[in-house]
């Protein structure tokens, strides 16, 4: 029989070999789907990397896209650090979405700086809050947090769909169901043609990688991640660490869901995430829950969003060709993970082979 055996540890430079294979593999079976749709896979790359770094225009639609990956990255990493699976972004990013707008709509005319700020305030607690309910849930009845942030996800979304058909509908949208645009005040301004989430961002990567590896909130949530035995004899409040660890999760969702809401949607509705929340927890996972390589990888994945787009419209190809570009590229990059644990023993199957012959 062939043994799949547990690497105890991989070296940088067989990590980088494996990822770099699996890189290479994407692009033949790429190209093989490529030439069978009559298209020219090399010019289909070039126009992959123009589509996403090509111009001044490209670059800040691909950082565009980083911004909120990277901000909901960074919670989903808090969560999974101590092995509480938040599936649950894409919700807390509505959740903190739908809490700052509720002042941006109710106080649009109040003064940018305090207004931006309240909305702010407002979306780490309605994304935070958001998570908790998963967190008390597993405290008090030890419930899968899973299956309940997922389902969390579905009750934020038909809850701003009901605003948006609703109390919130604006009036003036000839009964279109959309809510209100906010007004510039509650719109973040611009850095170098960039919305100032890309400040945000890297505040947030400086802090949550110094909370993470220099605080003890951040020691406690990683020993309690490894062992809640470890944890129990170390001391440390397990409940208390759990609910902390995910207000703080769910919290950064929802400062992602603020600047999407102010300064890309610049209003309010169900598709204010974009599916971050869902593609947060593939780069997290990747990253190796690793505050500057979520960085990297979540500006590498908004490139191959960006460019995928670009091609779509470059090569007149359908939807669900470039998302099966997408999708090919990712499969093979995901199942590089297994080879970075694992490692196959043929010799186990030859050393069976070798014994039944001697029999």
């Amino acid at each position: 029989m062939i043994q799949i055996i547990k690497r105890a540890e991989i070296s940088k430079t067989d990590n980088f070999k494996i990822r770099t294979i699996a890189i290479l593999l994407s692009l033949v079976v790429l190209a093989m789907f490529l030439l069978v749709i009559k298209l020219n896979p090399i010019e289909v790359y070039a126009s992959l990397i123009k589509g996403s770094f090509g111009t001044t225009y490209s670059i800040k639609q691909t950082l565009i896209r980083a911004i909120p990956l990277i901000i909901t990255s960074l919670g989903i990493s808090i969560a999974f650090k101590m092995q509480f699976w938040n599936i649950g972004g894409e919700g807390q990013i509505v959740m903190g979405a739908f809490a700052a707008s509720f002042f941006a709509l109710k106080f649009p005319h109040m003064s940018k700086f305090p207004l931006l700020l309240i909305m702010f305030c407002a979306g780490i607690l309605g994304g935070g809050l958001w998570a908790l309910i998963s967190a008390l849930l597993k405290g008090k009845w030890k419930t899968n947090e899973t299956i309940v942030t997922l389902m969390l996800n579905y009750i934020a979304l038909k809850f701003i769909t009901y605003l948006q058909y609703g109390p919130w509908k604006d009036k003036r949208a000839m009964g279109f169901p959309k809510i209100p645009n906010f007004t510039p005040n509650a719109t973040l301004p611009e850095v170098f043609g960039i919305h100032m989430g890309w400040i945000i961002a890297i505040i947030l990567v400086i802090i949550v990688y110094i909370f993470m590896k220099y605080t003890k909130k951040g020691y406690e949530i990683s020993v309690l991640g490894e062992s809640e035995k470890t944890a129990l004899y170390a001391g440390i409040k397990i409940q208390k660490t759990m609910y902390i660890a995910i207000f703080l999760s769910g919290a950064l969702c929802g400062i992602a869901g603020v600047i999407q809401a102010s300064a890309v949607s610049r209003t309010l509705s169900p598709e204010v995430a974009g599916g971050a929340g869902f593609t947060a927890i593939i780069i997290a996972w990747l990253s190796a829950l690793s505050a500057p390589i979520i960085v990297i990888v979540s500006i590498l994945f908004a490139a191959l969003l960006e460019g995928a787009s670009f091609i779509q419209t470059a090569f007149g190809i359908p939807e669900a060709a470039a998302q099966l570009i997408q999708a090919i590229i990712l499969f093979f990059v995901l199942g590089s993970e297994f080879f970075t644990r694992y490692k196959i023993n043929l010799l186990a199957q030859s050393k069976q082979k070798e014994e039944n012959k001697n029999e």
